[in-house]
């Protein structure tokens, strides 16, 4: 089973927000950012669709794929909780600085660990992987993307975040 994975387009949030699952606008630029996605996988062919529900993913997986997408809230970047929509130099919560030193553990307030995170995704391709798709397209986050690459390459969560992350619109395969 082979996993596309396509990191939504860039969003309308200025450098320093947190913005996890809050759901942002999409960039102006997005119908060019569209079209360079489907260049990048034209040749593919797929035979199930996924994406997150979030609407920066939702409409690419819907402008890229029409109405076969299943949306999945597995598929959604990590929940800051509390601090969703705030700049980062601006969260004044105490617990900000406990997350800093083990965000793979520690939740964020009112929101979720990494671990969290990858449980939910994990059984997500559990899912898949009981299923006779070969090559499945999921329009999807970076931390989401992260996960399974740490899944695919069986490398600890803390190691995550040395992998090179997949920019705005990029795909992404890994074959479980």
């Amino acid at each position: 089973m082979i996993l596309h994975l396509i990191r939504h387009t860039k969003v309308n949030v200025e450098p320093g927000i947190c913005y996890g699952q809050k759901d942002v606008e999409l960039l102006e630029t997005y119908p060019e950012e569209l079209e360079l996605v489907r260049n990048n996988i034209a040749d593919l062919k797929f035979d199930a669709y996924y994406s997150s529900p979030l609407t920066r993913a939702k409409t690419l997986a819907t402008d890229l794929f029409g109405d076969v997408v299943v949306f999945d809230d597995r598929l959604m970047e990590l929940n800051f909780g509390d601090w969703e929509g705030k700049a980062w130099d601006e969260i004044k919560d105490p617990f900000l600085d406990t997350w800093m030193e083990d965000f793979v553990n520690k939740k964020c307030s009112n929101g979720e660990s990494f671990v969290m995170l990858h449980k939910r995704v994990l059984q997500f391709l559990g899912e898949l992987k009981s299923l006779e798709h070969n090559h499945i397209a999921i329009v999807t986050h970076g931390g989401v993307i992260r996960t399974l690459q740490a899944i695919h390459k069986n490398i600890e969560l803390k190691e995550a975040f040395n992998e090179a992350p997949a920019g705005f619109g990029e795909l992404v395969q890994l074959e479980f």
